[in-house]
């Protein structure tokens, strides 16, 4: 069984955990009758927090929200093919990224612009937790966030004498990120993805491409953590298209989350690695980055974080 067997495997079996994991604890069979009860209920349930340690796991959108009033500063560096050798530094000497802002407007909803150098693209998201995984008792057993964003590509027209549209610059997508902390150690997230693409390469693509995201984080010290996250696009639905595998390690130091990471994927952004990836994990077409953090507190909290924090 190769890699990329083993990992649908891993997705798919992923999926059947989390898709049949109980809605609510047997302890309260209505968490409506029992908020009318107790109303101060709601404000006691003990919240899971750092189902993972930053906003992205590594290409991936993370369950995780900037704080309200914090402003996130995001690098995202990707070096070049590491089959270049060593004439080429082993990609070194090649390199893109994506430099971001997001900022928690309240504890339920982030906001954010990037630019990446890959194609000159201009990016913008809005991220919105709709549940809150609660650590015990009657609650929901999995954070769920929803994800919305869109892609400018600025690029100069290959053929600026032909009819060009700028609605062909834009591409959308649409994330449903469902994430649950297993244990201290242990965290995963299924992430359905829908891209559309105004444009597209040849009449043979959908402009609608469904992806299913996989991504983990194994906690193996107070500092540091494994991650990785996967997209599957299944079927026929791109033209020489190979999925996106990510592999990293998080690396916690004072206010930065430090990531390094290795790639299949060269694209930033969703538009880019979930329907651009070309290199092949078998092949060595693969390309080292790391991404940095570090957040800045503009407004302070009105009121204290609930316990577990936001």
């Amino acid at each position: 069984m190769n890699l990329m067997n083993i990992i649908r495997t891993a997705l798919i079996a992923s999926c059947l955990f989390l898709v049949n994991l109980p809605v609510v604890s047997a302890q309260k069979e209505n968490d409506l009758d029992a908020l009318l009860a107790d109303p101060g209920a709601e404000q006691s349930k003990e919240f899971v927090s750092y189902t993972f340690k930053s906003t992205r796991i590594i290409n991936a959108h993370s369950v995780e929200q900037t704080p309200a009033g914090v402003m996130d500063m995001r690098i995202l560096h990707r070096f070049g093919n590491i089959s270049g050798g060593a004439y080429q530094l082993f990609g070194l000497d090649q390199a893109s990224m994506r430099m971001s802002l997001d900022y928690g407007v309240t504890p339920w909803m982030q906001v954010g612009i990037g630019r990446s150098s890959t194609g000159k693209e201009l990016d913008g998201v809005l991220k919105l937790r709709l549940l809150r995984q609660v650590a015990e008792g009657s609650g929901s057993p999995v954070t769920l966030t929803y994800a919305a964003g869109s892609t400018l590509s600025t690029l100069a027209w290959p053929e600026p004498e032909r009819g060009n549209f700028f609605s062909s610059r834009i591409a959308y997508y649409h994330q449903l990120l469902m994430g649950k902390k297993l244990n201290d150690r242990l965290s995963l997230q299924l992430t359905p993805s829908l891209v559309h693409r105004n444009l597209v390469a040849t009449r043979t693509e959908s402009n609608d491409i469904f992806a299913l995201g996989l991504g983990g984080r194994i906690k193996t010290n107070a500092r540091m953590a494994l991650t990785f996250d996967y997209f599957m696009v299944p079927g026929q639905q791109l033209v020489e298209h190979n999925n996106s595998l990510s592999l990293g390690i998080d690396i916690e130091t004072g206010g930065h989350v430090f990531q390094l990471h290795i790639s299949n994927s060269r694209g930033l952004n969703e538009r880019q690695f979930i329907t651009g990836t070309n290199g092949q994990w078998d092949q060595g077409d693969l390309f080292f980055g790391f991404n940095l953090s570090r957040v800045f507190t503009l407004r302070a909290p009105k009121m204290p974080a609930p316990v577990g924090g936001w």
